[in-house]
């Protein structure tokens, strides 16, 4: 497994455009929240970081109003299964928000991993990707976000880390 990374030379000099950060209504953990700004910053976008206990229609609000290239949800007290089924659907019900790729992650359910079939029907309600807590999580997020469309000039040389 590999992920990319910034040469230690390299500089960013534009942003790929603004992700979307945020918690879900009834998680209060914020440590998730500052350690994904902080990943994703060093990707290269600029982050808007909702902080914890988000309720949806902050979040679509806010969606609106940056029109970020991608919405990352994340949950660590194992709500995130049942508050992403519905927040996806009030994102979605935005015109706005209809094409913008969401991902939601961390600790879904209560009991720890979900069944088999839940990752699938948060993708089905609307999110584009569902990265379950774990620590082989990371390179698959990373690769999720390599994949998106830049909103500017491509990043200086990166270098492909193994992991």
């Amino acid at each position: 497994m590999s992920i990319q990374i910034f040469d230690d030379n390299s500089t960013v000099t534009a942003s790929r455009g603004t992700v979307v950060v945020s918690g879900v209504a009834s998680d209060a953990h914020t440590w998730n929240l500052v350690f994904l700004q902080l990943m994703i910053e060093e990707l290269g976008y600029d982050v808007v970081n909702l902080g914890p206990c988000v309720p949806a229609e902050l979040l679509v609000a806010e969606c609106e109003q940056h029109q970020p290239a991608l919405v990352v949800i994340s949950s660590v007290n194992g709500h995130g299964y049942q508050d992403g089924m519905r927040l996806i659907d009030a994102v979605r019900s935005s015109p706005e928000l209809v094409a913008t790729p969401v991902v939601i992650g961390g600790k879904l359910g209560v009991a720890g991993e979900l069944d088999e079939g839940s990752a699938a029907r948060l993708v089905s309600a609307g999110f584009d990707a569902v990265f379950e807590d774990g620590a082989k999580t990371i390179v698959p997020f990373y690769d999720f976000m390599a994949a998106l469309p830049s909103a500017a000039t491509p990043l200086p040389a990166r270098t492909r880390v193994a992991v």
